[in-house]
């Protein structure tokens, strides 16, 4: 299938001149193009645009899982019938393995995986195997490392109705994929027998596929849904395999993980295991490292033995070197080698000034944490290889690339023989912010005044600080009420704004929630410090107000401070507060900059006759489906804490009421309640769990 735009509007403003000069740099062979974009120009149209033209398989690298989310909904609403995915670390929370040497302390390696995420990363890898209208939307995890596309796709299981197949065999190949069997409960990545009907849930799918046999034969196929167990409404991947009326005809089972072991490379991986395993042992013992040899030791046989008999172990990337029958030091396989498959590729770096500085970054930074692991025998060497590209390594692997940023770097600026396209010119018209610099003294004060004022006017406010303890503790103050009590008394009318935060300790799809909440009228403050500069959609937003401003530093660059403006320049009212006593160089530069774009903006408005106007942008639907919390059972609630126990009120546990042994015994029931609702999103829940815990706790001390 053809990429196949779909937009209500047409490209306007500068979006023509873009599209043009993109499109006929990359049709000449050019490696390196670069799309100078302001904020609110449609940078992410364009390239849609281009897409469609072009008719590449695309893939979208964003800096952070937010932004990465906003990109995907919008590709995805562009292309609705093409294969739109996305990619970014699955981890809800994650603690990588480490060792501090200096307390003799070990970190073993903790993890909480969000399975839709997984779902969306599998379904990402499936979707390059099987289709050309690929566009992946991805955060720098894309360049770590994933495991050999070649062996992804030769594991393998295809259905197909008519055939005969001996059912032990199939089985036998659905575990080899990582399924596991659950008869009992059906979960993504299981399958089930019952009778003469087969249920496998895709670990890249939201719908059970059953299959019915009649003996040998397949007989039947057909897409359920796994809540109601009725008939599945075809999704666009549905929609393209091989139907007849609600029921399939063929379908192919890809592998339930990304890293896959081939029993046949099994024992040579297994023989150079145990050879690098007796050089690495024979290196620790002479240099006096008993320990650190026993440690080894133990730690790989243990490994080995879980890949033999299971097919995988949690860490089983640090042997992938073996399995990928790759040498030492050789590049790792990422999802770039899933693209690279394809005659003809595409590569879009969005917010390309902060983007390629941390790819360039993630290699020396995952060495220097696995070196002291290998050192003090918790991994074999081997365990190196297991890592993110080089940035060169990166490079090598990348044929054509458009760099994206409001304010690119001077790397992406001066690559031989770049191609420049700028994109100034808004189609609503619209001109980028006016600037204003107030004193620090009684900012807090005139920053609510300012807030009120919005408010009033159903606008929202975005306010930038330096930390995240500041911004906390900013947003406490804007929601209290007794710091609003002159405001009250001057205006009978008065509303108290509604503010929250968003920063890297909320969880990442608590984030977009966050925004769509401030786009609804939920909060009218976000209150950040590095997640409100580049990218955010919010055309609600009326007012950017950055406190320290002139505190010269990474988040008060001359780019932090262009892309931090440019939030409030979707808006007609849209206007920039600076808190600051000097005028720093970046500030200066800053403004310059700004200054020159609504220049070239306002003579263009004037030479074509426009009128500015606001954006208007529906919220769109969740990227993840989440369930809806019923805000009275929110209040209370009840807890099944043994399998065959009564629901107990959580409110109703006293810790008076209960022994010490009992108060023990709840304490670990709870927590394994808490973890439960932390995995199933409902992090309200696991809070209030979490209090109780303590409050028991609390009387055992």
């Amino acid at each position: 299938m053809n990429f196949q735009l779909k937009s209500n509007y047409q490209p306007a403003g500068d979006q023509p001149k873009a599209i043009e000069g993109l499109i006929e740099s990359i049709s000449e062979n050019n490696p390196d193009q670069v799309l100078l974009g302001v904020t609110g120009s449609g940078k992410t149209f364009t390239i849609a645009n281009v897409i469609q033209q072009l008719q590449l398989p695309t893939l979208v690298i964003s800096h952070n899982k937010t932004l990465a989310g906003q990109l995907y909904q919008e590709f995805r609403d562009f292309f609705p019938k093409n294969g739109v995915s996305y990619f970014v670390s699955y981890y809800d929370y994650y603690q990588p393995e480490a060792y501090m040497p200096t307390t003799d302390t070990y970190i073993e390696k903790e993890t909480q995986v969000n399975e839709e995420i997984d779902k969306l990363r599998l379904l990402a890898t499936t979707n390059l195997q099987t289709r050309d209208d690929v566009i992946i939307v991805a955060s720098v995890s894309c360049i770590y490392n994933l495991g050999n596309p070649e062996e992804y796709a030769h594991f393998i299981v295809p259905v197909k109705v008519g055939q005969s197949y001996d059912r032990q065999i199939l089985l036998l190949n659905f575990t080899k994929l990582q399924y596991e069997r659950n008869d009992y409960d059906l979960k993504r990545g299981s399958f089930r027998v019952k009778g003469d009907i087969i249920e496998i849930w895709p670990a890249y799918q939201d719908n059970i596929l059953r299959m019915h046999f009649l003996g040998n034969t397949l007989e039947k196929m057909q897409w359920l849904d796994p809540i109601s167990g009725k008939p599945a409404e075809m999704t666009p991947d549905i929609a393209l395999e091989s139907m007849s009326g609600d029921s399939l005809i063929d379908y192919i089972i890809y592998p339930a993980k990304h890293y896959i072991t081939d029993p046949q490379k099994q024992v040579t991986a297994f023989e150079q295991i145990r050879n690098d395993l007796k050089i690495t042992l024979k290196e620790l013992n002479d240099s006096g490292k008993k320990l650190e040899a026993y440690r080894l030791e133990q730690k790989v046989n243990y490994d080995l033995d879980m890949i033999q008999e299971l097919g995988f172990v949690n860490g089983i990337e640090n042997y992938s070197r073996y399995f990928d029958g790759r040498k030492p030091g050789d590049a790792p396989y990422t999802l770039i080698d899933y693209f690279i498959q394809k005659p003809k590729w595409l590569l879009v770096v969005d917010e390309s000034h902060i983007t390629l500085p941390q790819i360039r970054g993630m290699y020396n930074g995952d060495k220097a944490r696995k070196q002291v692991l290998i050192d003090y025998g918790f991994r074999l060497p081997s365990a190196l290889d297991n890592r993110p590209l080089t940035f060169d390594e990166f490079l090598s692997k990348v044929n054509q690339a458009v760099y994206v940023s409001a304010t690119p770097g001077d790397w992406e600026l001066n690559r031989p023989g770049v191609k420049v396209v700028e994109q100034l010119v808004r189609p609503t018209g619209l001109v980028d912010p006016e600037i204003e610099v107030r004193p620090t003294d009684s900012q807090i004060e005139d920053l609510s005044r300012e807030i009120i004022a919005r408010k009033q006017k159903g606008q929202r406010v975005l306010v930038t600080t330096l930390t995240k303890r500041l911004a906390e503790a900013l947003t406490e103050f804007l929601n209290d009420e007794k710091n609003f009590e002159a405001f009250k008394q001057d205006n009978p009318d008065f509303e108290m704004p509604k503010v929250n935060y968003l920063h890297a300790d909320v969880d990442t799809l608590d984030r977009q929630d966050i925004l769509d909440d401030l786009r609804s009228g939920v909060y009218d403050v976000l209150v950040g410090i590095n997640l409100l500069r580049e990218g955010l959609d919010l055309p609600e937003v009326t007012l950017v107000a950055i406190l320290d401003a002139d505190k010269e530093g990474f988040l008060r660059s001359r780019t932090s401070l262009i892309q931090t403006m440019g939030r409030a320049a979707r808006h007609v009212e849209g206007r920039v507060i600076m808190y600051a006593d000097t005028v720093t160089n970046s500030m200066k530069l800053a403004i310059q900059e700004v200054n020159r774009r609504r220049t070239v903006q306002t003579q263009y408005n004037q030479e074509h006759n426009i009128t500015p106007q606001s954006i208007q942008k529906e919220i769109r639907e969740k990227l993840i489906k989440r369930e809806v919390k019923d805000e009275a059972k929110a209040k209370r609630f009840t807890l099944q804490l043994t399998p065959k126990g009564e629901q107990v009120e959580l409110e109703a546990i006293n810790p008076e009421d209960y022994t010490p042994q009992d108060r023990e015994l709840f304490i670990k029931r709870l927590k394994r309640a808490m973890l439960e609702a932390a995995k199933a999103l409902e992090f309200e829940r696991a809070a209030r769990i979490r209090d109780k815990v303590r409050e028991l706790e609390a009387w055992e001390q």
